[in-house]
């Protein structure tokens, strides 16, 4: 089984510095709902890890977030899409859980969820915490330069291995160009 992991806000849609708190705020990034489709339509398994301290900061609540995700899950199958799951951390920074990135518990639980090994399965961020949560999970680090992703570059602080894309559509290219060469 292929199976890659996602950030949501800044790799697959637009992040906001106010939260992204209903589902007409999600608005998707360019090129990013077609990559996910080809990924799918090659038979690779899709899952989301997602930080969203919104929810313990009360700036918007669960039916709210499941709506968001819905509409991305509405816009991915006219185009043969589907993500297989999203995982969410609904803490903030304070509560000292394991599943908040750059802790690796979202990663650790779809490792349970798909019953795989992590080492090698592509995950890509847009933030330092993002590629720390997926290189302390065994996970192969990308880097987009989506979302934080260009201040992320420049402070230089990756994870050794850290492959670095323009945007999801460009780490799908290279991944699928990947398959095909092997």
């Amino acid at each position: 089984m292929k199976l890659i992991i996602l950030d949501r806000d800044g790799v697959i849609n637009a992040d906001s510095e106010h939260y992204v708190k209903h589902p007409d705020e999600w608005h998707p990034l360019p090129g990013s709902l077609q990559a996910i489709a080809r990924l799918h339509r090659a038979g690779w398994k899709i899952a989301v890890a997602t930080n969203q301290s919104g929810l313990a900061r009360g700036y918007f609540d669960i039916t709210a977030l499941n709506a968001m995700h819905k509409k991305c899950s509405e816009l991915l199958a006219p185009l043969g899409g589907a993500i297989d799951a999203f995982f969410v951390c609904p803490h903030g920074p304070e509560d000292g859980c394991n599943c908040r990135k750059p802790a690796p518990g979202l990663f650790l639980d779809i490792a349970r969820r798909f019953d795989v090994n992590l080492t090698g399965v592509p995950a890509v961020g847009d933030s330092e915490r993002d590629l720390q949560a997926s290189a302390s999970a065994g996970c192969t680090p990308w880097l987009v330069q989506t979302g934080n992703g260009l201040k992320t570059k420049a402070a230089g602080r990756l994870p050794p291995n850290t492959h670095i894309a323009k945007d999801l559509a460009d780490v799908v290219e290279q991944l699928l160009a990947q398959d095909s060469s092997s």
